[in-house]
C-alpha cells in the first residue's frame, strides 16, 4: 500500500518514516512525488482542523490514503503562541532560525518557572477517497531555554527542554527523540490503528 505523507518537509517525512517503519507492506511517499499538487491553505483554528483539511484534500488530489499532521509549539507565557503559526511565526514559512529568534526575543526576561511549553501534534488519516477516518493527538511537556542548544532535529528543537531531561530535543539522538516526541505519541496511536485496518482488509 502506498501511503501519502502530506508534507514537503523532509525532516518531518524522515521522522514519520522511522516512526511508522514497522507497518507491514506500506510505502510512504511525500508530496514531492506528485507534480502539480497544490499546497493546502492551513486556515483552520486548531492543529486538528489543519491536519484534517490537509489529509482530506491531498487524498482527493492524489487518490492515495493520506496521513497529514499539523504540529507546533505552544508557549504558555505567549498565550499559546506560536501555536498553529509555528512554521511561519516570523513571517516566512519554514525559517527555523527566524522563528526561534522571535520566540527567544519575546521571552527575554521571563523567568524559567514561567517558560513552560509543549509540542503538540495532531495526526489525521483520510482514505483514498478523501474521507476522514481517524485523528490522533500527541504532546510533550517541557520549557523553553534562554538559548539554543544542539544541531539535531528541526524547528524549535534546539530550545525545547522536555520535562525530566537535561538535553534539548535537538541534542538527543533521533531514536531517543522519536521515543518521546509529540509526533511519536500521535504516530504510535495511529500506527496501531492502521495495523488493525491492514489486518481487516
Amino acid at each position: 500500500m502506498r501511503l501519502l505523507v502530506a508534507t514537503r518537509n523532509r525532516g518531518k517525512i524522515a521522522e514519520l518514516q522511522r516512526l511508522l517503519a514497522d507497518l507491514p507492506g506500506v510505502e510512504l511517499v511525500g508530496l514531492d512525488a506528485f507534480e502539480g499538487v497544490p499546497d493546502v491553505v492551513e486556515d483552520a483554528d486548531s492543529f486538528e482542523g489543519n491536519a484534517v483539511k490537509k489529509a482530506c484534500e491531498h487524498a482527493k488530489a492524489t487518490g492515495l490514503p493520506t496521513l497529514a499532521d499539523d504540529s507546533g509549539l505552544v508557549v504558555d507565557a505567549l498565550d499559546g503562541a506560536p501555536g498553529i503559526y509555528s512554521a511561519r511565526y516570523a513571517g516566512a514559512h519554514g525559517d527555523d532560525a527566524a522563528n526561534n529568534a522571535k520566540v527567544l526575543r519575546e521571552l527575554e526576561g521571563v523567568p524559567r518557572e514561567r517558560r513552560s511549553a509543549r509540542f503538540v501534534c495532531a495526526l489525521a488519516f483520510a482514505d483514498a477517497s478523501g474521507e476522514l477516518v481517524r485523528v490522533e493527538r500527541g504532546a510533550i511537556e517541557g520549557h523553553i531555554l534562554t538559548e539554543e542548544r544542539g544541531d539535531g532535529g528541526f524547528g524549535y528543537d534546539p530550545m525545547f527542554l522536555p520535562v525530566g531531561e537535561t538535553r534539548t530535543t535537538a541534542e538527543m539522538p533521533a531514536d531517543e527523540k522519536n521515543a518521546i516526541s509529540h509526533r511519536a505519541v500521535a504516530s504510535r496511536a495511529m500506527c496501531e490503528f492502521l495495523r488493525e485496518q491492514l489486518r481487516s482488509d
